[in-house]
């Protein structure tokens, strides 16, 4: 089973946006015509940072497609209060949490210590939790809360950077394989590579990644409405990319150390 890790849909055009995205909000339609043209089986639906904590649009596409769409909800930081969300969290519809640390309030919150409360509570609660915070260390939060079901995104690059530069800080994600509760997610790699697929400047680094934390902590991802390149393009080039690894070890990396991760298993019958 094919599974992506991150996928975005959103409601309206908002200038806050940036000009990383798409400009026209994506459809569940157009969504699932591109899992189709790669033999995508699911997806990990995400709202996008610009839209707050609001989970409605994810959560309506997930209810209507249970079999293709799960969803990492987004949660109001840094209100201490949302504590009381996650005990229920899954009652829901949600299978974890997904926090972006790269703008304001939250990466201010973050850098004030002000988050603590956040990971003890995720800790108790045995809720996993992607994290977006390129250039901050996370090895403090793996290392105070040893249980915590930690999710790195986008092996924490750096949005307006390119290889080889934007892996400079690569080191200190390869420092969180050591706590074993702690996954990455391998998502739109190919928008920062120089080159035309299969991107061979990603190589090397992602090579380093899955040796470093092994095919059951690396999940593949588009984060499709970002990519330079087609959908189908930008999940064949891991098999160019990890030629070392055998079909199961791939075929972890591509859909099943996910499923397992998030206990998506459990979800549908």
């Amino acid at each position: 089973m094919l599974v992506d890790a991150q996928v975005h849909l959103w409601s309206t055009h908002d200038p806050a946006r940036g000009p990383t995205h798409l400009a026209v909000p994506p459809t569940v339609a157009d969504t699932l015509a591109a899992l189709d043209s790669a033999g995508v089986d699911r997806a990990v639906l995400v709202p996008p940072s610009w839209e707050g904590d609001r989970n409605d649009v994810v959560l309506a596409a997930a209810r209507q497609h249970p079999d293709r769409f799960a969803v990492m909800g987004r949660i109001p930081l840094p209100d201490p209060l949302s504590a009381r969300l996650l005990p229920s969290w899954r009652e829901s519809g949600m299978l974890g949490v997904r926090v972006t640390l790269h703008r304001e309030p939250w990466l201010g919150a973050f850098d004030r210590g002000e988050l603590a409360w956040f990971w003890a509570a995720l800790e108790a609660a045995d809720l996993p939790v992607m994290v977006y915070a390129p250039g901050r260390s996370l090895v403090p939060v793996a290392r105070e809360h040893p249980d915590l079901r930690l999710i790195v995104d986008h092996l924490a690059l750096p949005v307006e950077k390119s290889a080889p530069e934007v892996f400079d800080d690569l080191p200190d994600l390869l420092a969180l394989a050591a706590f074993p509760r702690v996954s990455v997610k391998a998502t739109a790699l190919p928008c920062h590579s120089r080159e035309p697929y299969p991107f061979r400047d990603l190589h090397v680094a992602l090579r380093l990644v899955v040796d470093a934390f092994g095919p059951d902590r690396v999940f593949w991802g588009s984060d499709r409405t970002r990519l330079p390149c087609s959908y189908v393009d930008g999940l064949s080039y891991l098999a160019e990319a990890l030629p070392h690894l055998d079909d199961r070890d791939l075929g972890r990396i591509t859909g099943g150390a996910v499923l397992d991760a998030l206990g998506w298993n459990l979800w549908i019958s």
